[in-house]
């Protein structure tokens, strides 16, 4: 017993640290977070879909308006939602910021992109179209890499990482996003994007068809980023965070949260080659397992050494990855641990529980293109 626990601490801590060079080195090729230009802003509109609900919004609104001063905002409101609209009414008039209320969308159809889309019509073509969702604080700094990762490819994507929760179930949301963005997204090839912050120029999406022939697709992060690769654009995946704060104020919240993301994560997973699925089962599944049976065979044989051993090998490699990429750690290790040794019942869940709670809506998912309404839960 005591050997296979040894090798298995050595196995999970082996794959963090191959994990974690990996992810450091494209980290230091990523385009430099440097405040951009005023000229260079001025041709960035931030398009912001609005849902009313968390308290923390009008915060977030007021920040980015601060940080990104000098572009152009349009903040896309539901007719239906009163309160966001009290929410941007409280912010007032503002320079250089238009606020359009969006009827609802059709069944069927993305909520989300079908805002996106007249924003989209409205732009000029040497504009740049930046994404972003309304708990998202983008720094100056890292909007200066997502330019300069238009220099280099067709579209340029964020690295989410979030502040400290004020719930039990915030932090768990915040550690699962914060111990797996960078480790993930950085190491290998673009296959999606974060939807919570990208950045594109308008001629190329226009080039691609816009939002329109995508209005149908639920996972609007995996659709752009497949509409831009059979355009025959590519992702560039910056290193530069945005900070997100998200309002979890209950374990039924949290589920549902996590819920969502693993089935999105399952419809991506069925759009890519075997050595793709390999490859992010590698990354994203196979830790949690060893984790577990490390803990379970610690106990049964009453020797804690390789568990302490990997905790402890853990905290470290996570604590370096967060200084490095972000400027300080934001490793919580109680919620670290819970929310990974958790992943393997919500990537279940994800898997057979094909209805979710999205937005404003319930809906039955069969596939990324094939959805549709059930009512309320």
């Amino acid at each position: 017993m005591g050997g296979w626990l040894r090798g298995a601490a050595a196995g999970y801590l082996a794959l963090q640290a191959g994990k974690t060079v990996a992810a450091l080195r494209a980290a230091s090729r990523a385009p430099q977070a440097i405040e951009p230009s005023d000229d260079a802003i001025a041709r960035v509109v931030v398009v912001q879909p609005i849902l009313s609900g968390d308290p923390g919004l009008e915060d977030a609104l007021r920040d980015n308006l601060l940080s990104l001063s000098g572009a152009r905002f349009v903040w896309l409101v539901d007719e239906d939602d009163a309160q966001a609209q009290r929410v941007v009414d409280r912010i007032g008039p503002a320079p250089r910021v238009e606020v359009r209320l969006c009827p609802p969308a059709p069944d069927g159809v993305n909520p989300k992109l079908a805002k996106l889309q007249p924003a989209l019509d409205a732009c000029a073509d040497d504009e740049i179209l930046l994404v972003l969702d309304d708990d998202t604080r983008l720094p100056r700094a890292s909007l200066g890499a997502l330019l300069g990762g238009l220099e280099r490819a067709t579209l340029a994507t964020g690295l989410p990482a979030y502040l400290p929760g004020s719930t039990p179930w915030a932090r768990l949301i915040e550690q699962f996003v914060d111990n797996n963005a960078a480790l993930t997204y950085l190491p290998m090839a673009p296959v999606t994007i974060n939807g919570m912050c990208w950045a594109m120029r308008v001629a190329d999406l226009r080039g691609i068809g816009g939002f329109t022939p995508i209005l149908r697709n639920l996972t609007d992060d995996l659709a752009v980023a497949g509409a831009v690769q059979r355009g025959g654009g590519t992702i560039c995946q910056t290193a530069s965070p945005q900070w997100i704060t998200t309002t979890v104020d209950s374990p039924k919240h949290y589920v549902r949260l996590m819920h969502r993301w693993m089935l999105f994560a399952d419809l991506l997973l069925r759009r890519q080659r075997p050595s793709t699925v390999a490859q992010i089962g590698a990354l994203h599944g196979v830790h949690p397992n060893l984790l577990w049976a490390v803990l379970v065979g610690s106990i049964r044989s009453r020797r804690p050494g390789p568990l302490v051993v990997l905790l402890t090998g853990r905290r470290l490699l996570l604590r370096l990855v967060h200084r490095r990429v972000y400027g300080r750690s934001l490793h919580a290790p109680l919620p670290s641990l819970v929310s990974e040794l958790a992943q393997p019942a919500h990537l279940v869940h994800g898997s057979v529980q094909r209805t979710i709670r999205w937005r404003t809506r319930t809906y039955r998912v069969r596939s990324d293109d094939d959805f549709s309404p059930v009512g309320s839960p």
